[in-house]
């Protein structure tokens, strides 16, 4: 644990196999709405129906239960 507050990072193994990864959590960063608004203002807006196209072409959302 004291390693993770240092930031280190590690592999957990299985008889020498790999099966997991620990990392620290990543602290969240305030960032000012002013800030957010000048970074993001001139941004292109979002078309939702092209969005809810291209998401539906990448990704099966059926909400029918897998067998």
């Amino acid at each position: 644990m004291r390693g993770l507050d240092r930031g280190e990072s590690y592999t957990v193994t299985r008889n020498g196999v790999p099966v997991g990864e620990l990392h620290p959590i990543r602290r969240s960063q305030f960032v000012a709405s002013d800030a957010v608004i000048g970074a993001f203002g001139s941004a292109r807006a979002i078309d939702a129906d092209r969005f809810r196209a291209d998401i539906d072409r990448a990704i099966d959302q059926d909400p029918a239960p897998r067998v």
